[in-house]
């Protein structure tokens, strides 16, 4: 018996109303500013006809002030999964247009089952974040339903990867969300985040401020360091995640999508040999020497402008995919203060849930220098560093290209921090500290009593890198595994990648460490 017209019909119907979400022409003001709706951005981020949608008929729970009957289309959320270069991803999506996008108990326990489903899956999470936040009308059971999307948070963390996209409004507690999850993409217009508004922050502290001030884009991405890319657009947002989504693996029991040719090419590349200034001194963009390692120079940088004297990002290295961390000397000459040190320490742990491989590149005098960074606690950052590259236990390839000195040596992944490989330049210098200081200290009454102070420092300086800073020392107490050529550096890099794909190194058991956050 064919099921009964009427029925058809009365689904279609209920289809045709959730679907319009808050109807044709809120969509087409948002439209006229460039913005999509919340369902055109799932159905951008997933292939065409993948994506199967849950809680479409959700009804809401809000029984006071009026709302009873008032209707509320799948309750101002979209959740489902589909494919994005041929892999799962559950996404969820807030709908401005509908109530605000305000998170009730219905919309926060979609968005939960959305959550649970990725976990139980083994599949990454994008959520579009575009929400008037809390929906006071059901007061703290809101309050609640936001503690319960937290707390999956916390849960998927090193389970799955999560993918904030902030395209609206995302304010007070409802910023907590996307701080919980690995990495927050957010569009340089019309998007905002913050925890108190310039009014709250006005009448509490009597400072003036705005929302760009506090909670745009640009302040996040350079100032706080709360997301990791800006977006121009929805459509560059969702092209943003793919690129991101195409290093990651599904999850933290996956091998990352790595493109491994049977036949590795291990050619000398002459080109690395000119990257360096001829004066140790000159800085130089270690982003270069990142591009020419990276497979057809395929380079995905993370949180470029915050913290710019360290880079980080992810490419591919004879189709093994990497994590990049690299000092860089354009900025403080690539010196670690507190900023850096923290940026770089969770990015190593996020490679290393994930099974990607970390090669880090060294040009560092040292940690910064200054009587802020102490009292901020540059000890207490720096230690994250140290505590991130020991605990970690991927493939860990080390390149000492100019300076490693000090502690901050050992910060960027010395063989003593578990280096399974660490590789050195000629140019390489790995010392206590740099030989100018060295000489004020070891030769200060010399120094004073000489007829040309400088002259003689130079003299001094030149001696001590010579003697006591030579890579060939270090390699000869084997600290460095290998000198070679500039022009060696990627076919080194991708032998040892290659071999060390197979690694497994267990840990003694425990709850969890105590990193010093």
């Amino acid at each position: 018996m064919a099921i009964s017209k009427t029925l058809v019909d009365e689904l279609e119907k209920r289809r045709a109303i959730a679907l319009e979400g808050g109807g044709a022409d809120k969509a087409a003001a948002r439209h006229a500013k460039g913005r999509l709706t919340a369902r055109e951005r799932l159905m951008a981020l997933y292939s065409p006809g993948t994506f199967q949608e849950f809680g479409l008929h959700a009804l809401h729970n809000t029984r006071h002030f009026g709302m009873e009957n008032k209707p509320i289309p799948a309750d101002g959320v979209i959740v489902g999964t589909g494919f994005v270069d041929g892999r799962p991803v559950a996404g969820f999506s807030q709908d401005f247009t509908v109530a605000g996008g305000s998170l009730g108990e219905i919309h926060a326990r979609k968005i939960c089952h959305t959550l649970d489903h990725a976990v139980k899956a083994g599949i990454p999470v994008v959520g579009f974040q575009d929400s008037g936040g809390a929906r006071i009308q059901e007061g703290v059971g809101a309050l609640s339903a936001y503690g319960q999307v937290f707390y999956r948070n916390v849960q998927l963390s090193g389970v799955v990867p999560q993918i904030a996209v902030i395209a609206g409004p995302c304010a007070g507690g409802a910023a907590y969300s996307p701080a919980l999850m690995d990495f927050v993409i957010m569009t340089r217009e019309n998007a905002q985040m913050f925890i108190c508004g310039p009014e709250v922050i006005r009448a509490v502290t009597g400072q003036s401020t705005t929302v760009d001030e506090i909670g745009s884009a640009q302040v996040h991405a350079s100032v706080s360091g709360n997301i990791h890319f800006i977006a121009e657009s929805d459509d560059h947002a969702v092209a943003i995640a793919h690129r991101l989504l195409s290093f990651l693996p599904s999850n933290n029991m996956s091998d990352p999508p790595h493109t491994i040719e049977p036949d590795l090419s291990i050619d000398d590349d002459p080109g690395f040999d000119d990257l360096l200034p001829a004066d140790s001194k000159t800085p130089f963009d270690v982003r270069e020497v990142i591009l020419r390692l990276s497979d057809g120079g395929d380079f995905m940088e993370v949180m470029a402008d915050f913290a710019a004297n360290i880079v980080i990002g992810f490419g591919r290295i004879g189709g093994v995919v990497v994590g990049y961390v690299a000092n860089q000397p354009l900025v403080k000459a690539g010196t670690l203060d507190i900023d850096a040190s923290d940026k770089a320490a969770r990015f190593v742990r996020f490679c290393n849930i994930f099974n990607i491989p970390l090669v880090t590149l060294v040009d560092v005098p040292g940690f910064l220098p200054g009587v802020m960074e102490e009292r901020r606690g540059i000890i207490r950052h720096g230690a994250k560093m140290l505590f991130a590259y020991a605990s970690a236990t991927v493939p860990k390839i080390t390149v000492i290209l100019r300076k490693a000195y000090g502690g901050a040596y050992l910060a960027m992944c010395s063989q003593d921090m578990g280096a399974d490989r660490v590789l050195a330049w000629p140019s390489a210098e790995i010392a206590v500290m740099g030989a100018e200081g060295a000489v004020s200290i070891l030769y200060n009454k010399e120094l004073a009593q000489a007829e040309d102070r400088q002259a003689r420092a130079r003299e001094l300086a030149d001696d001590y890198r010579a003697e006591f800073a030579s890579p060939y020392l270090s390699a000869g107490m084997l600290f460095v595994s290998d000198i070679i050529q500039p022009r060696q550096t990627r076919s080194a890099v991708a032998l040892t990648l290659r071999g060390l794909l197979s690694k497994r190194e267990t840990r003694p058991p425990k709850k969890h460490g105590n990193i010093p956050l």
